[in-house]
């Protein structure tokens, strides 16, 4: 008797220990979720060699070595970075004197001056068009103001005023925008804007030399009754006509 009933216990421990295992393998077997992919490396120097031209900005950021600061921000942070790039004929145009004689510490501050630290699609910029001012990577009073005028945007730097032209790049993590001149910042140059140069004046158009009114002015100045000397010449002579006729007829009239 006391053997049946361990028979019957241990087959009981046998089924439940059993079935304990095939309810928790399904469980230690469930595949890890694989990690989410990487995003692609923006290599903005590449970027920029392809587009534009903009080889004096491109010269300017690695000179600087400003281009080390905006890659990092590119790749390694989640706030990602938007960067307004001048093309070549911006620096041409641009007076000569306006970034030749700044301090090396200066120009770096200028080449900053050109991002933004945070992705910004051009819808943003309808918001950015609300505050007063935006920071940029030169920090402090480096600021620039956006206005966003029927889709249009216009930056203002406090010293130079432009536009965006175009999109570069607009994918999250890099924006990159053309813009049509330098962005010069006031806290170098100051607030006193050039101004923009006065047209040409138009010259004047002389007469053609053959036109209707010289040809008629012509003609009268050469026209003999038109002359002050043909006319008493005139008078003369039908004067001298009527004496001899006067003379005459007193002569015949003596001899009656």
């Amino acid at each position: 008797m006391e053997f049946s009933t361990l028979f019957i216990v241990s087959n009981i421990m046998l089924l439940l220990s059993t079935a304990f295992a095939k309810t928790a393998s399904p469980s230690s077997l469930t595949p890890t979720p694989a990690p989410a992919p990487a995003p692609d490396f923006v290599n903005l120097t590449e970027l920029l060699s392809v587009a534009g031209p903009f080889h004096t900005f491109l010269g300017f950021l690695e000179s600087t070595k400003v281009i080390d600061t905006f890659q990092n921000q590119a790749n390694n942070t989640e706030e990602g970075i938007t960067i307004f790039v001048p093309k070549d004929s911006a620096f041409s145009s641009a007076k000569k004197s306006s970034l030749s004689k700044l301090k090396s510490e200066e120009l770096k501050q200028v080449i900053l001056f050109h991002a933004l630290p945070h992705f910004y699609s051009l819808a943003d910029f309808k918001n950015l068009s609300e505050t007063s001012s935006t920071p940029t990577f030169a920090g402090g009073d480096y600021t620039l103001n956006f206005t966003d005028n029927s889709g249009t945007v216009l930056i203002s730097s406090g010293w130079s005023k432009t536009k965006v032209s175009s999109a570069v790049h607009a994918t999250d993590p890099v924006a990159i925008y053309q813009v049509d001149k330098v962005l010069l910042p006031e806290a170098i140059f100051g607030t006193d804007i050039p101004p923009a140069p006065a047209p040409a004046p138009t010259p004047d158009v002389a007469p053609a030399a053959d036109s209707p009114t010289e040809r008629s002015a012509d003609s009268k100045a050469s026209s003999p009754s038109s002359t002050p000397d043909g006319s008493s010449s005139y008078k003369l002579i039908s004067y001298g006509i009527w004496a001899n006729l006067v003379l005459a007829s007193f002569g015949v009239l003596v001899l009656f």
